[in-house]
């Protein structure tokens, strides 16, 4: 098992740039929906706009916010698909749909309507992408390092934010005003988008989806070439039957469900209503924190805090999605599973709300002084903000909503969530500008704060620490009422301490063998 594992290293990389479409989104789209040359080609600048400022104000939060409302859509889709097709076709399906509407918006060509069509069909194939990147890489991923693999959608999503913000300050800098100055801004991420879906011909899908349709010959290949290590290797085994003893429970087993069955499940079983609102609960808070609405209009909020200057708050923009982008690769890939999520993400909200406070105080009292100490404060605030965003719920909501589910009720439920995830993400881009409008911006900032605090409260008792817990001992962790979710731990302490299932011995796997035939070679699996 030891050495690079390619198979493995292709497969996170490529399914992770799932995150590149939501990610330019936020970075490339937002800076060149503020470049005069895509503002004058759609008629928005100050000079042609004929109707009220509050009417210009809502025609670009349309413009930005139709790509969200496409998003909430796609995770619709992805609820009846990811489970039926498979999470590989899925990611496939809805990586082609994204590519096709973002071409649509390079040469929209000043049309209005076919802007905001585009818009929406790309935003179909990044919101799908959202529920099943995560969902893949969370069923291949082992326990230990659970987080950090996960964490690489986050890290490649910030990439793209911060480049986006980069390159449209190239082209600012270095093309003419004209058509082709956004066209390139908007082409650059198609490339990387392209290479992805000609290398995902070359993975497989998950062993726990295959394992779930019985091809289990297939599961078990397939979790071998990830693990590096021969079919009949004890680990690969073990992990193997621990999958299919989920599977095997008739509780688990996915042919012939339908949605409304696991509906109807999740409905009157407790353990899962509680894991499925949990998660719905993370997903909401994330989102009216102002995370998502500050990112989309990070220019306009640096301007806010004093920064000068279209190109000026253009390069802090790029420095603000640099600052997320260096802090979540810290705080995930080196302490989510080692402090765990907990730590993370109550830290996280602390200095959301904290900033925000600060922010409120700025806008309410220093605003229109032009206090230079004070603006200095609020600009280091919006930093330190990209700080607690970043190492809270700004990945640790894709995780969770992930892991804390059962294979049976995983795809419905996280897909749900990822649907509210994103009509939450339209409304709050949607009503960003008319909020900071409209309640002289302070009242916007004391809006976030308060969400940010609710959160800490709601869950700070609610959300079970599930660092190196694995997925089929979940249940475990929400047994007991809800407000004591702070509390749980798993029955051993040895297990929740090392992430495994246990030492089990041959004889502890099952009570009948399993005979496998991969490759032409059969493989008992488990003994009797």
């Amino acid at each position: 098992m030891a050495g690079l594992n390619l198979f493995y290293i292709l497969t996170v990389m490529v399914i992770a740039s799932g995150s590149i479409p939501k990610g330019y989104d936020e970075g490339g789209f937002a800076a060149v929906a503020d470049m005069p040359s895509f503002l004058h080609d759609y008629g928005l600048s100050r000079r042609q706009w004929v109707g009220t400022r509050h009417e210009l104000i809502s025609t670009k939060a349309n413009i930005t916010s139709f790509g969200v409302l496409g998003a909430a859509f796609g995770a619709i889709v992805a609820l009846a698909i990811t489970d039926r097709i498979g999470r590989l076709r899925t990611w496939q399906t809805f990586m082609a749909i994204w590519m096709s509407g973002f071409f649509i918006t390079i040469f929209a060509s000043g049309i209005m309507g076919l802007l905001l069509f585009s818009r929406l069909l790309s935003g179909l194939g990044a919101g799908g992408l959202t529920v099943v990147s995560p969902l893949y890489l969370t069923e291949i991923a082992r326990s230990k390092n659970r987080g950090m693999v996960v964490s690489v959608y986050m890290v490649l999503l910030l990439s793209f934010l911060m480049f986006g913000f980069f390159i449209s300050y190239g082209a600012r800098r270095s093309l003419p005003r004209t058509r082709e100055q956004y066209r390139v801004v908007l082409g650059v991420p198609l490339i990387p988008g392209g290479i992805a879906l000609i290398f995902s011909f070359f993975i497989r899908d998950t062993p726990r989806w295959l394992a779930s349709k019985g091809r289990n010959e297939e599961a078990l290949w397939v979790l071998s070439r990830l693990r590096k290590a021969p079919v009949d290797d004890a680990a690969v085994r073990e992990e193997y039957a621990q999958i299919i003893d989920q599977v095997r429970d008739s509780k688990q087993r996915l042919s012939d469900t339908s949605t409304w069955t696991i509906v109807k499940e999740v409905a009157t079983i407790s353990s899962y209503r509680n894991r499925f609102l949990l998660g719905l609960a993370m997903q909401t808070i994330a989102q009216w924190t102002g995370g998502n609405g500050i990112t989309y209009y990070i220019p306009m909020i640096f301007r806010i805090a004093g920064i000068r200057g279209e190109n000026l708050s253009l390069v802090t923009s790029g420095a603000y999605g640099a600052l997320k982008l260096v802090f979540t690769m810290i705080f995930t890939w080196g302490l989510i599973d080692i402090l765990g999520r907990r730590v993370c993400f109550m830290s996280g909200l602390a200095i959301q709300g904290a900033t925000h406070v600060y922010m409120a105080v700025y806008s309410g009292i220093w605003l229109q002084d032009h206090n230079r100490p004070a603006s200095d404060g609020a600009i280091a605030s919006v930093f330190i903000y990209a700080v607690g965003w970043s190492i809270g719920l700004c990945t640790i909501q894709y995780l969770y909503g992930t892991e804390i589910l059962p294979t049976r009720i995983r795809s419905v439920c996280y897909a749900t969530n990822m649907t509210v995830h994103w009509f939450f993400q339209f409304a709050v881009v949607r009503a960003t500008p008319p909020m900071l409008d409209r309640l002289d911006i302070w009242g916007a900032y004391v809006f976030w704060a308060c969400i940010c605090f609710v959160g800490l409260v709601l869950l700070g008792l609610w959300a079970p620490e599930t660092k190196g817990v694995p997925m089929e001992r979940m249940d475990e962790l929400f047994e007991g009422r809800w407000y004591m979710g702070w509390r749980a731990k798993l029955g051993t302490q040895r297990d929740a301490e090392d992430g495994i299932l246990g030492r089990r011995t041959s004889q502890d796997v099952s009570s009948s063998p399993e005979v496998v035939q991969v490759n032409g070679q059969r493989f008992v699996t488990k003994y009797p």
